[in-house]
């Protein structure tokens, strides 16, 4: 039981971070740059452990980050359910890539939820249509995924989370 108590609480710290990471203060320029902190952990957790962290962790996740970011409430959630249930359904093959590899498959994911976020706040009435320049963030995930995956994993083992 303290094992599991103490692993539980490696994956809510991490999100904790995560969430902290996401609400950063950056200058106005490069907001569109701003790396999607909150769903990589996401994909890398339901990557590595499938059987503890999937849908309803994702749902619950995206709520907080909705609440977090002030849009409309289910907005995240909704985005963040379907990165969790593609990651779910890939996480076997994930764990076979490369470096290289997975980080395509993120900056495919961060892409599917920064579109599936942005629909939906052009629906909700939050946001305008707009340029594309939104989409630079999943570029700059891709290009910090090998470092947050190596992180992570080193956490997850030395804490023994399984």
């Amino acid at each position: 039981m303290q094992q599991q108590s103490r692993a539980s609480w490696v994956i809510v710290l991490s999100f904790f971070v995560a969430y902290l990471l996401a609400i950063v203060p950056f200058p106005d320029w490069a907001m569109n740059y701003r790396p999607e902190w909150v769903p990589m952990v996401l994909i890398y957790w339901v990557m590595a452990l499938p059987y503890r962290i999937g849908i309803g962790v994702a749902w619950c996740v995206g709520l907080l980050l909705d609440i977090l970011e002030g849009s409309a409430l289910g907005l995240n959630a909704m985005a963040l359910v379907i990165v969790a249930y593609v990651t779910l359904s890939l996480h076997l093959r994930m764990r076979m890539f490369s470096s290289l590899q997975q980080s395509g498959l993120v900056l495919a994911l961060i892409g599917l939820n920064l579109v599936l976020c942005h629909w939906l706040q052009i629906i909700t009435g939050q946001t305008f249509a707009s340029n594309l320049l939104f989409l630079s963030s999943a570029l700059t995930s891709a290009f910090l995924w090998p470092w947050l995956f190596q992180l992570l994993r080193q956490v997850r083992r030395s804490f023994s989370v399984h």
